[in-house]
């Protein structure tokens, strides 16, 4: 009769092992498709498809921060060539510096407000002056915000009988806004804008 219960006792330690074990596994295996599942949304959630002309394209989405300086870059370059790049039309003139305006806080207005009342839009005007920008470089502090930057660039006025090349200096900082709009598409704000160079450096004869 002891015999008897020792392998009734036996027996039930060995289901009582069996289903600890299984338990386990069963834990363990539900652990694993939880995580890869996860972890397949996630790589899947950072994918973008992009349809254009009929195709469709694939793109991975970042973390802002990864592109930030590119993005300030474009943001700053973008307002430096529609605020400096003209043709001699009023209408045309307007429209840039519209755009421009969206850009940047009320010290580029009033840089502009100064260069209208001095004359410097109908003198392009009277004369048939086109200026082009084109941005050589900018420097960038990320390590706080606003962000601080130096833009670097050359001026371009063209006559019909001469071209005059212009060093342009500009300074501000940068600040990041909640929204972005389709007037503001990187969400950013150019301030506290300063011009700290704007002069000639040489001339040439003629078209380049």
């Amino acid at each position: 009769m002891f015999a008897q219960f020792n392998n009734i006792d036996r027996a039930f330690q060995h289901i009582k092992r069996f289903s600890v074990v299984f338990l386990l596994s069963c834990v363990l295996l539900t652990s694993a498709a939880v995580y890869f599942s996860f972890t397949f949304v996630k790589e899947n959630g950072s994918r973008v498809f992009i349809l254009q002309n009929g195709k469709l394209l694939e793109a991975i989405a970042t973390e802002r921060k990864q592109n930030l300086p590119v993005e300030l870059r474009d943001h700053i370059k973008t307002f430096h060539r529609l605020f400096f790049t003209l043709d001699p039309d009023e209408k045309a003139i307007t429209a840039g510096i519209a755009k421009a305006l969206y850009l940047a806080d009320g010290s580029a207005k009033k840089a502009y407000d100064n260069l209208k009342e001095s004359g410097y839009y109908n003198n392009l005007i009277s004369a048939n002056i086109s200026q082009h920008l084109e941005v050589d470089s900018i420097t960038l502090d990320i390590n706080h915000e606003p962000y601080y930057f130096t833009c670097y660039a050359t001026q371009k006025l063209i006559r019909s009988s001469s071209t005059v090349l212009r060093k342009l200096v500009t300074r501000g900082e940068v600040r990041v806004l909640e929204s972005q709009t389709d007037n503001n598409p990187h969400g950013f704000l150019i301030q506290k804008w300063e011009t700290l160079v704007n002069a000639d450096v040489n001339l040439k004869a003629g078209q380049p």
